[in-house]
């Protein structure tokens, strides 16, 4: 039996590898706060700078410090949803009954829906409120429980951050419902008011034919595919076609343009508590998943909302749009670079009416429209305005 015994002295199976085995500590807390700062700061996301907290007592003495943040909305809670949720024990209500309640009124109206996305909620107003799913930092007061899942307002989840200079907020759609393969962009820069708002649309787009990129005739030795030159349909002078007037064509921009500057001018009367509460803010952008409308503040910009209260709209809880001076650009067909076709393609460029007379330089030179957009439609934007320019006037609503 003693010669089945193993040799107590051998080694049967390999000792188990630990980190701190050979030198005794923790190489990871070696790591400078700077670099993981760096790190943090790379993350951005709300949600996983909520999971780093968890990790440490030093990670969760570090996340308040990022200074680069991005808050997903996941969902908009109204506040009557949120209400029964809280106060009934009936839990077998879909989420969808609950979640993503973006309804929009008439153009004459403002986007009542998004009253309190970005402020305190009232619990006797029916209104809606942008949440943000658990894992991200936050307080418990003002939670929502949806569906068993606990929602905090952006409010909430960045009021533990210190120190954050560069804000990102996306919402989860975009306010405007339009048609499939409708085209409709804006993008919108607030101070205290609107200082400028570029708003790109088209009837339809078409999409280059992946074939038609590939074949030798079609390529222009330049990488692009189409004609590289058009600025339109080519036979035109720029004008805009008496069927534009007839046909609804005039309208439909006009309802465009209102419904574009409604959805800024609400975006930003909602910010307000978050640029209050963050002294350190130097930009913060508030777009949407769908890339439909972009609001855009500067360090000067936030600083003057800050000195200067804004005007809010007697009619609801959005920034009063003032008068405007716009100017349009209109192609029945514009054909881009890349081969995409956009039809009744028009571009708007707004500035307050106050704001022309000092700014008439700018506003010719249009390089502030041209790089309103990305990619292709940039490039639509600057073809645009080498058209025929017409002026129009808007009073404040």
């Amino acid at each position: 039996m003693s010669s089945l015994r193993p040799d107590l002295k051998t080694k049967i199976y390999p000792e188990p590898y630990t980190y701190t085995s050979v030198s005794g500590i923790d190489h990871f807390d070696r790591l400078p706060d700077s670099l993981l700062l760096l790190v943090f700061n790379k993350i951005g996301d709300v949600k996983a700078l909520g999971r780093c907290c968890v990790v440490s007592r030093r990670f969760h003495s570090l996340v308040p410090q990022v200074e680069n943040v991005v808050v997903r909305v996941d969902c908009v809670i109204s506040d009557d949803d949120a209400s029964s949720a809280a106060g009934s024990s009936d839990k077998s209500r879909g989420a969808f009954s609950n979640l993503f309640r973006l309804v929009l009124g008439g153009i004459v109206k403002p986007l009542q829906a998004l009253g309190q996305f970005l402020g305190p909620k009232r619990s006797n107003s029916a209104s809606s409120s942008l949440a943000v799913g658990s894992g991200a930092p936050g307080g418990d007061d003002d939670d929502l429980d949806q569906g068993g899942v606990t929602h905090h307002s952006p409010t909430q989840v960045l009021k533990n951050f210190n120190e954050i200079r560069f804000l990102r907020i996306e919402l989860p759609s975009g306010e405007l419902g339009i048609d499939d393969g409708v085209l409709l962009k804006w993008r919108a820069d607030f101070g205290s008011t609107l200082d400028n708002c570029v708003i790109l649309g088209a009837s339809s787009v078409i999409n280059p034919e992946p074939t038609k990129c590939l074949s030798s005739q079609d390529n222009n030795g330049d990488g692009f595919c189409g004609n590289s030159n058009t600025g339109g349909s080519g036979d035109d002078n720029g004008s805009i076609p008496e069927s534009f007037y007839t046909n609804g064509g005039l309208k439909l921009r006009v309802v465009w343009t209102i419904s574009s500057l409604i959805a800024a001018s609400a975006r930003h009367y909602l910010l307000q508590p978050i640029i209050a509460e963050h002294r350190t803010l130097d930009s913060l952008v508030l777009t949407d998943a769908d890339g439909q409308g972009v609001l855009c503040m500067n360090r000067d910009q936030l600083e003057e909302l800050r000195v200067k209260p804004l005007s809010a709209s007697s009619a609801s809880k959005r920034t009063l749009v003032p008068a405007l001076n716009m100017r349009l650009w209109y192609a029945p067909h514009l054909e881009l670079p890349d081969g995409t076709v956009l039809k009744g393609a028009t571009l708007v460029a707004i500035r307050p009416s106050e704001q022309s007379a000092v700014k008439k330089d700018v506003a010719v030179d249009g390089s502030w429209v041209s790089s309103a957009f990305e990619e292709p439609y940039g490039t639509a934007a600057k073809m645009l305005v080498k058209r025929r320019t017409y002026c129009l006037e808007m009073n404040s609503f």
